[in-house]
């Protein structure tokens, strides 16, 4: 991508239900960039929606329904996860999509090696699916907020390098609360940045897919979304590591006040 885009994690609070098209004019207004398209129960978007997200000319992401374990031990369970990251990544790209994201699974109490082969065998089916319709939309598993939940750095990383179309979806605010308030100084940015572009190419910090809100924690990771003011999320670290690595890519903001912190964020970057 050409710069840094903040966009809102589904439509603005401000178009309340009025639907996408409000919605991209509330952004307008507000000198944001795209938004990220919520499947949160399935993959449904009427016909009215998509005629309003494809000629948006906003930057599009997509998070695949929150019902997501490829490491299930039910193999229906297995097989659901499998399809609706599969439509959500179809949706996403015949709407002109930058990248889709998904929450990949959970440990369930079992061996970290034995998932990540579960996991890493079920993106190949998905990348593969994809690959046969010349679907070359970016997918990508999130960084989590529990440890209970499949998906650190380094698992994230490992899997990407196995797979053409797939990077990380970093979310910063669930590094944050899964190390229970670790990972908030400017030098751990810098670390991750450095140790991605390292890892995956230039390509990664080209095309970066970030997830930033206010966070709250215990002992056992992420508890719920903040606004940025109300937490102790350093996002202004943050950002200045965003520039001086000059990354380039899609923010998505995931405060409850979603596109006022997107605009927060969005005004002390380009100030920067």
């Amino acid at each position: 991508m050409e710069k840094l885009n903040f966009i809102t994690a589904g439509v603005p609070l401000k178009a309340g239900n009025k639907g996408y098209e409000a919605g991209f004019k509330v952004l307008d207004d507000m000198g944001l960039d795209g938004l990220e398209l919520e499947f949160v129960r399935g993959v449904r978007i009427s016909d009215v929606s998509r005629k309003a997200v494809s000629s948006a000319n906003k930057v599009i992401t997509a998070h695949a329904p929150f019902y997501v374990n490829l490491n299930a031990r039910e193999e229906d369970k297995v097989e659901a996860s499998i399809q609706r990251i599969i439509e959500t990544a179809q949706t996403a790209n015949e709407l002109g999509g930058f990248s889709i994201t998904f929450h990949a699974g959970f440990y369930l109490g079992m061996d970290k090696e034995f998932v990540y082969k579960q996991i890493r065998d079920k993106i190949e089916i998905i990348t593969t699916e994809l690959n046969k319709v010349n679907n070359k939309i970016w997918i990508r598993p999130e960084t989590t907020g529990k440890a209970t939940q499949w998906g650190d750095l380094e698992e994230i990383i490992r899997l990407s390098k196995e797979f053409e179309t797939v990077l990380p979806c970093v979310d910063f605010s669930h590094l944050h609360a899964r190390y229970n308030g670790a990972v908030n100084e400017y030098k751990d940015f810098c670390q991750i940045f450095e140790t991605i572009g390292n890892e995956l190419g230039q390509t990664a910090l080209d095309n970066f897919h970030a997830h930033i809100a206010g966070i709250e924690y215990g002992e056992k990771g992420e508890k719920k979304h903040l606004n940025l003011e109300e937490s102790d999320m350093n996002y202004k670290d943050l950002l200045r590591a965003f520039k001086d690595f000059n990354v380039k890519g899609a923010i998505v903001c995931e405060s409850p006040n979603i596109e006022d912190d997107a605009k927060l964020m969005k005004d002390f970057y380009l100030g920067l």
